[in-house]
């Protein structure tokens, strides 16, 4: 069986986490019985391999077994500070471009999203997209404001995405290219 860290908490589902080193956290709702998370693994025992071959992989080709460090408290306080001063200015301002309105703007330190618009039209972005390249940013950003105006992402959605991001679909392939190492340095 599988060694894996076990923890519960407030939440609505079950969660498979592969960090960089290849071990695996599973988090479940605090009524979960460990039995139904041992279910639950061995359900998605297919993909955990598979992610770990990736880890794996990501490893060698960096030629470094240890992936870089998590994030200090320190360095996440200030990678808050920096987009609170940055993004709401960009977001207000392509939003008067968009002609869209929003709620309250909020960064967090988010493991699994760059950025999230709610259907109140509050808007939370990661801190993490500081050690972005600004066009990266940018796109998030649209990407977010844009759900404004389309709650989903329908061909009607992207368009909007690309009137104000030409050329988005590079911007998102280096998101994924270069945000997952970051994320995964969250803990």
């Amino acid at each position: 069986m599988l060694e894996y860290t076990f923890i519960r908490s407030r939440r609505r589902t079950i969660g498979i986490t592969v960090k960089p080193d290849g071990s695996v956290t599973v988090r479940a709702p605090l009524g979960c019985s460990k039995k139904r998370a041992e279910a639950f693994v061995l359900e998605k025992m297919a993909w955990i391999e598979r992610a770990q071959e990736r880890m794996a992989k990501r490893r060698a080709v960096s030629g470094n077994e240890a992936a870089a460090p998590p994030f200090t408290k320190a360095e996440i306080a200030a990678l808050k500070k920096q987009a609170k001063k940055l993004i709401p200015p960009m977001a207000a301002q392509i939003a008067a471009e968009m002609g869209v309105s929003y709620g309250t703007i909020s960064v967090r330190a988010q493991k699994t999203r760059w950025g999230s618009c709610s259907s109140k039209g509050n808007l939370n972005f990661n801190c993490l997209l500081m050690l972005l390249p600004a066009n990266v940013r940018r796109y998030v950003v649209v990407h977010e404001l844009c759900h404004r105006k389309e709650m989903n992402h329908s061909q009607r959605f992207w368009r909007e995405v690309e009137q104000y991001q030409p050329g988005y679909k590079n911007d998102r392939a280096e998101l994924r290219s270069l945000g997952r190492a970051l994320l995964e340095r969250l803990e």
